[in-house]
């Protein structure tokens, strides 16, 4: 399995480079001088082939956990900017990371949780239309206007409460008042219910949300629709709280139906290791560089998901798939099958 694959890395190294880069933020640049340092002269073009490679044999598993979110009842999305080096002008451009995550652990789900990335040189609304052509369940997403085409198609919007409290928290941390604290009380005490239900199946969750939550929610909307009232529509208040009550069948959803959220944190936490990343290895490439990136990151963040090891995963899996494993086998190389079946992969 340690065959050297072209530019005579190992698969494990392989796996090394990518997993530094994409998991552990260390730009190529960097390993280049760690790996100078250790007496391994490899040029970061090298690394850069190397990652390339990597990303080429993992394609099928990509492709497979892209299913998976797409067949999900329920999808977190959400997006956040890469810049992405333009040559023909000398500096940078931002294109966009899109992540779409199904995780249905915190209601008891025993489903694989799976998470997609995917690249776009731009934020247009025909983008995530795209991504999502064909899906008709749950979207968990922000108040971005280019997912309104999705739901006007049959998808059903859940909005996002830690949105919405951030409208309202980041007035409060500028200007506390005796306003902005009743609503970030009322929006804690959603919250501390939501504690107490995470991971009960959804039976239980809906249950608990109707006696406790949706009272909750009424008194808040009083509180909320009183302030606008008296507020000056073009204040700062006012518009943090119409955030939310333009938005508010889409907020109320989850007290409705089980299996669905408070927010888009899952989403949220998905793209958190690439705004890390960001900072550190400045820019992808090209648009190329930029679909490889989302590429990986889908495997990587897949594998933490379903508490694998990434490099130990990548390692394995580049060197079955460069070996010709069979088409008919995929499933047992996906990440939540991985770690259950050594004994049948080694035969």
């Amino acid at each position: 399995m340690e065959e050297a694959v072209p530019g005579k890395a190992t698969f494990a190294t392989l796996a090394h480079v990518v997993v530094s880069k994409f998991d552990h933020h260390l730009p190529l640049y960097r390993q280049a001088e760690m790996m100078a340092a250790q007496g391994l002269d490899i040029d970061r073009s090298t690394l850069a082939g190397w990652t390339g490679q990597a990303a080429v044999l993992l394609d099928p598993v990509v492709s497979r956990i892209r299913d998976a979110v797409l067949t999900a009842d329920k999808i977190h999305a959400d997006d956040t900017p890469v810049p992405v080096l333009d040559p023909g002008r000398g500096k940078t451009a931002t294109g966009r990371l899109w992540v779409y995550a199904a995780d249905d652990r915190a209601s008891g789900s025993t489903a694989p949780p799976a998470t997609w990335y995917r690249f776009t040189p731009d934020r247009t609304a025909a983008h995530p239309q795209t991504h999502l052509a064909g899906f008709r369940g749950f979207l968990q997403a922000d108040a971005y206007a280019g997912y309104d085409g999705l739901y006007r198609s049959g998808v059903t919007e859940v909005a996002c409460w830690a949105h919405y409290r951030r409208k309202v928290f980041d007035l409060h941390e500028r200007i506390p008042t005796p306003l902005t604290t009743d609503i970030l009380q009322r929006f804690g005490a959603l919250y501390a219910v939501e504690a107490e239900v995470r991971d009960q199946p959804p039976d239980v969750r809906h249950r608990v949300r109707q006696d406790r939550t949706k009272p909750l929610v009424g008194a808040l909307r009083e509180v909320l629709d009183a302030a606008l009232r008296r507020l000056s529509p073009k204040s700062d208040m006012a518009k943090a709280i119409a955030y939310g009550t333009k938005r508010w069948p889409a907020l109320c959803r989850f007290l409705d139906d089980g299996r669905l959220e408070i927010d888009n944190n899952i989403a949220e936490r998905a793209l958190r290791g690439v705004a890390v990343g960001r900072r550190n290895w400045l820019f992808a490439g090209s648009r190329a560089g930029g679909e490889r990136a989302a590429a990986i990151y889908t495997v990587i963040q897949t594998c933490k998901a379903n508490s694998v090891d990434p490099q130990a995963y990548i390692a394995d899996v580049i060197a079955r798939v460069a070996d010709d494993w069979p088409a008919s086998r995929w499933d047992e190389l996906m990440p939540w099958n991985w770690a259950r079946e050594p004994a049948r992969l080694a035969a």
